[in-house]
């Protein structure tokens, strides 16, 4: 049995990988793969994860939560999607920088099915902006609660996914840009469900829509019209060109408005985000989904 985990992280997919998957559920209940909703395991890896205290769990307590959480029998990919993987928002940040909880995280959730094949799923973006969607989240307190002493230079991604490769021991660690979803969305989706590329996908335009309004998503439907046959590279060269001419305004923008961040700063930090990027592509024992 495959377990996939979509981490998220906070200020990224919200649940639109999990509504996707369920607009599919049908096509994925015949490749032997069930979407499993956070209200069906929250409070259930919880008390788990507690009750072994680092340890692994034991056969019948693995099907012991297999038989409280799932719907099929014996299904051959299991899919779950919730940032709450990471924790609540203020883990985000910590002394060492972003998600320093992010390798114990995965490990912990590997020793929960230490028996399946476990797969990492997880979507980075501009710690700036990251900052800017958690900072409202976060119950704890103001800015400086969050970043608990932590320079906005040392929120570098790179470190992070390092850690979360580490804690994987080889199992699949899949990792893309938040900014590049809406030309790779068909891709995550099928990557995370087991999809074959020429699958039908209800769904495939969901953040499309977001960035285009109706009258813009009609327009990029009218496009691909008559244009079934279409290669990936010539799906997203299209998606580039509607999204140039009728993206709605102010999507493809936004402001940043932390304390203390200056326009250099804001610059700074994108540079170090793109270097990451970078490194983190070629990283061994990454997939990462390429715009």
């Amino acid at each position: 049995m495959q377990m996939v985990f979509h981490m998220g992280v906070h200020g990224t997919d919200g649940d639109r990988l999990l509504k996707t998957l369920l607009n599919n559920r049908a096509l994925l209940q015949k490749g032997g793969t069930e979407v499993v909703t956070p209200n069906r395991h929250r409070g259930l890896f919880e008390e788990a994860l507690k009750s072994l205290n680092g340890g692994v769990a034991t056969p019948e307590m693995e099907q012991i939560m297999l038989d409280a959480m799932l719907e099929s029998d014996e299904p051959a990919r299991v899919v779950m999607s919730t940032p709450t993987f990471m924790g609540a928002p203020g883990r985000a940040v910590g002394r060492e920088g972003l998600y320093p909880q992010i390798g114990q995280r995965a490990a912990a959730l590997s020793r929960l099915f230490p028996s399946a094949r476990t797969e990492f799923f997880v979507a980075i973006r501009n710690p700036a902006v990251l900052l800017s969607e958690v900072l409202p989240q976060f119950s704890g307190g103001g800015y400086d609660d969050l970043m608990q002493g932590c320079h906005p230079m040392q929120l570098r991604w790179r470190d992070a996914i390092q850690r979360l490769v580490r804690a994987a021991q080889g199992r699949r660690v899949v990792i893309w840009c938040h900014e590049d979803v809406p030309l790779i969305w068909p891709e995550v989706v099928r990557l995370a469900a087991a999809l074959p590329g020429d699958a039908p996908l209800s769904g495939g335009l969901l953040y499309m829509h977001d960035l285009l309004g109706d009258i813009g998503i009609a327009r990029l439907r009218d496009a691909m019209a008559g244009r079934d046959q279409m290669t990936v590279a010539q799906r997203r060269t299209l998606y580039r060109e509607v999204l140039a001419a009728h993206a709605l305004p102010g999507t493809l923008d936004q402001d940043i408005t932390l304390p203390g961040w200056t326009q250099e700063l804001v610059d700074q930090v994108t540079h170090a985000y793109r270097d990451d990027v970078a490194e983190i592509a070629v990283l061994p024992g990454v997939e990462f989904i390429l715009p």
